[in-house]
Order: C-alpha cells, then structure tokens, then sequence
C-alpha cells in the first residue's frame, strides 16, 4: 500500500489544526517542533533545523507502520510543497479557504495579535495549489 502525506495549506488560524486533529492519522507540526527545540514560536536561525526534524518526523511515521501522516503547516508556496516531493509517499492537499480578515479576526479573539502580521505576510505571499502539484496517482478535482 501507498503512503500519504496530507499536506495542510492555509493561513494561520484558517482551520488546519482543528482538521488535523480530527483525522485520527498522526501529525506533524513544525510548530510543535519549534516550541520543543527553542521553547517559542518562531527563531529563523533555527528554521533549518525545524524543517529537517519535521522531514526525519515524516519519515519516521511511515517507517513505524502508518500508511497516512498529516503535515500540519501553512504550505503556502509552491516551494515549501514541492519540499515535500518524495519517492517514498504520494502528496494530497487539503486547502482551507479562510482568508486574512477572518484569520485575523480569529487572532483577535484568540488574543494572539502577534499573529497578525504573520497572517499578513503569509496572505501576501500565498500561492494557491496548482494542478500539476497534485502527484500522478492522486489528482483529485
């Protein structure tokens, strides 16, 4: 049998994480990752070894016998995806359509303003999934 890496596209605080817990699959969250390696949000010096330990996380899923894992993150450019191209599983999406106002009402509720901008920067730079992403033997409409 295949593998299947879901991989979550949207803004922060579109809804990615409350889907993602619901699945029942195991998830890999490179925020989690971050608030274990440096105890907050976000280093960029440290982003390297966030994105590494979340590709070795993946890969460690698989090898333990899981046939679906969740990639719970943003992935809003097609070069984060295309990160994700593997030999060893077939991409799905799963795209959650909140747009910046109402992510950023979210923030407001949640009294996170510091998420804010960060839901700014990534609408401006978001780059829906194209067609030719979806991989060969999983194109879906």
């Amino acid at each position: 049998m295949s593998k299947t890496l879901l991989l979550t596209v949207g803004l922060p605080r579109s809804g990615k994480s409350t889907w993602a817990k619901n699945t029942g699959f195991p998830i890999v969250n490179p925020d989690a990752v971050r608030r274990s390696i440096h105890g907050q949000a976000f280093v960029p010096d440290a982003e390297p070894i966030v994105w590494t330990v979340a590709k070795y996380m993946v890969k460690a899923l698989f090898l333990a016998g899981h046939d679906t894992v969740v990639l719970d993150a943003t992935n809003n450019t097609r070069k984060r995806r295309d990160d994700w191209k593997s030999d060893s599983w077939v991409r799905k999406y799963r795209m959650f359509d909140a747009d910046l106002t109402e992510c950023t009402n979210r923030a407001q509720r949640e009294n996170r303003d510091d998420l804010i901008p960060v839901i700014a920067r990534m609408a401006e730079n978001y780059e829906p999934v194209e067609e030719d992403e979806w991989d060969a033997d999983t194109a879906e409409g």
